[in-house]
């Protein structure tokens, strides 16, 4: 039985020719294996590897050097909610933020709520020192983050 779909494996083909070699297409397969299935399980790794034709470790490698990538013993909820912990953040409250929603969510960082909605990290950085507190939610960012704010967002994203 494969874990990728068709689909799945020819938009992992599709990168091949932006790429210098099939080497090189790892990082980028991973991101499209996660973001279809909310994690990369083991048989993913073996399929991605297969495809890219390196060993399954190889794959392995990548995939756990950086922490954004979860497994399929802990994988994301709906939606991924990132902190910001930079110093701006931190001298602006973003630890505070932090354990705010932790409490609010009844979840400790890197957990997700017990419906599956709401996966809550920290970032030690987002890059928007000016708009500090800052959080990422998905894939937008939200300025100047207040706890008001951040329970206002907690209820949308739970709707």
């Amino acid at each position: 039985m494969t874990v990728l779909s068709d689909d799945l494996r020819a938009r992992i083909v599709a990168e091949f020719p932006k790429y210098p070699n099939k080497r090189a297409v790892t990082l980028p397969a991973l991101h499209l294996v996660h973001d279809e299935l909310r994690h990369v399980s083991t048989g993913a790794i073996e399929e991605i590897a297969e495809l890219l034709e390196l060993h399954p470790s190889e794959v392995h490698d990548t995939m756990t050097f950086y922490q954004f990538f979860r497994t399929e013993e802990n994988p994301l909820g709906k939606h991924r909610v990132w902190v910001c912990r930079s110093i701006s953040c931190g001298l602006r409250g973003g630890e505070e933020l932090l354990a705010h929603m932790c409490e609010k969510l009844h979840v400790t960082p890197g957990g997700t709520t017990e419906d599956g909605k709401i996966t809550l990290e920290f970032a030690e950085c987002l890059g928007v020192c000016d708009g500090a507190p800052c959080v990422l939610v998905d894939e937008d960012c939200v300025h100047n983050v207040t706890h008001e704010m951040a329970e206002k967002l907690i209820s949308e994203l739970k709707a």
